[in-house]
């Protein structure tokens, strides 16, 4: 087969998953056990993000609460782990809200997100005291009505539409949080408005940190009013840092229209490296000085005794898991390769935008396998369906092997977002299981077990 020079985008990875990519690991054994695709969960990763994230607020001096964003991984495990850590999690459905609590997380430190809840969400967000932002004057209409006939306080943040992205689908406008507000005032014990919150799309810190200080001067103006008006919340937008810059530098370089799969074009991709990431990026909005301020973010909040609340989904999944497909065949092409593995796109879900996962997968060989071609052996990699553009991966990966029939192909760092938000059972195949990796007690190989929901 014809070498081509493809561009290449190693994935960032960690000691644990590094012990994984053996051919002496447990990948195979897991793979022999689940006959088909599954996915790796590494809730010490969980753990760890969490600390960073409380050490950036400790570091600022500033009254800080983490919210997992449970719409990141649907895995029963970093639920558990938010309530063992004494994390809030962040909640948009009544089935979330469900198993965040019974994860053993408090209904106090939920917070009910999602634009236009149904009342049965309310409901029961109300009975459990969870944190609510709403997202509409007929929203808190109804949550005034059901906290007044279950005899209940609900507590509030109003959500705020961004000024900057005037057609976003959230939020308030300015008329709208004024009308919003007198009906606080007027609502007495049926309702707490603890502050005000946003939801952005994209990762700039000067946006974050501008739109936060404005929700600080919202809070003095409705403590006027006679509201409580403690704290907010900027949601998650907190970046990944998937690459290296000079990888991501020089992949950009080097891509080509011939590089892809039946020449496929892509409109944009994620930005797979960012210089300021996961807790970096919290230390950056709460150092950031906000438009027409003198003083940095976590200045505003001490001063104003607000209390800031995030609510990072992808970040504090960052190397917390990946997903492992079996090599079903390889077929021939002009120059490459089209390897098919035993899952779908639906598992990765990046498909879900047009556009595909891009960090390079990694060929885990079943065995040494004598007279196997040395590579560069370009492939893309195509699923087990009966669509033409059913492809995991477009681009023709340049492995250093030829890939071969019960080979692994692992796809680094997919916990954030990517392994469920879109999976389906098509073709009767099974939903990919989730394989939760824990330290061994003493010397020997990792332990795992079942992800399971209770």
């Amino acid at each position: 087969m014809a070498v081509t020079p493809l561009p290449t985008l190693p994935g960032r990875t960690t000691e644990a998953v590094r012990a994984l990519l053996r051919p002496d690991s447990l990948l195979f054994e897991l793979s022999y056990a689940f006959g088909g695709p599954y996915h790796v969960l590494f809730p010490e990763l969980f753990d760890s993000n969490a600390r960073a994230f409380r050490t950036a607020f400790a570091e600022a001096g500033v009254d800080g609460h983490v919210y997992y964003a449970k719409k990141a991984n649907k895995a029963a495990v970093f639920a558990e782990r938010a309530a063992v850590l004494g994390l809030g999690v962040d909640v948009a459905s009544h089935g979330e809200l469900r198993e965040a609590l019974t994860a053993g997380v408090r209904g106090a430190d939920l917070v009910v997100t999602g634009p236009a809840k149904a009342d049965e969400l309310l409901r029961v967000a109300v009975l459990h005291g969870a944190l609510i932002a709403v997202d509409a004057l007929d929203e808190l209409d109804r949550l005034l009505g059901l906290a007044a006939e279950l005899g209940r306080t609900a507590r509030v943040l109003l959500r705020r539409l961004p000024p900057a992205q005037p057609d976003s689908r959230f939020g308030l406008d300015t008329g709208e949080l004024e009308a919003a507000l007198r009906r606080c005032a007027a609502a007495g014990v049926d309702l707490d408005l603890e502050g005000f919150s946003f939801h952005l799309s994209g990762y700039e810190v000067e946006s974050r940190a501008d739109l936060a200080a404005e929700l600080v001067r919202l809070c003095l103006r409705a403590r006027q009013l006679g509201l409580r008006a403690d704290r907010i919340s900027i949601g998650g937008g907190f970046a990944v840092d998937y690459v290296d810059a000079a990888d991501w530098d020089s992949f950009h370089e080097a891509l080509r229209p011939e590089h892809v799969h039946a020449g496929k074009t892509f409109s944009g991709f994620y930005p797979y490296h960012s210089p300021v990431a996961g807790a970096d990026a919290l230390r950056a909005v709460l150092a950031a000085v906000p438009a027409g301020e003198q003083a940095p973010l976590a200045t505003l909040l001490r001063t104003a005794g607000v209390t800031l609340l995030v609510e990072p989904g992808r970040a504090l999944l960052d190397q917390a898991g990946c997903t492992v497909f079996g090599v079903q065949g390889v077929k021939e092409r002009d120059g490459y390769g089209i390897l098919t593995v035993d899952g779908t796109s639906l598992s990765l879900s990046e498909q879900w935008f047009a556009s595909e996962f891009l960090p390079d997968p990694v060929l885990v060989p079943a065995a040494p396998g004598p007279g196997a071609p040395e590579g560069p052996y370009p492939c893309c990699v195509g699923a087990a369906s009966c669509l033409e553009s059913d492809l995991l991966t477009w681009r023709k990966i340049p492995f250093s092997r030829r890939p071969a029939v019960g080979d692994l192909l692992v796809y680094l760092n997919t916990a954030g977002y990517q392994m469920d938000s879109n999976e389906s059972p098509f073709h009767e195949l099974p939903l990919p299981p989730k394989a939760v990796i824990e330290p061994a007690a003493g010397p020997g190989r990792p332990r795992w077990r079942l992800d399971r929901h209770p």
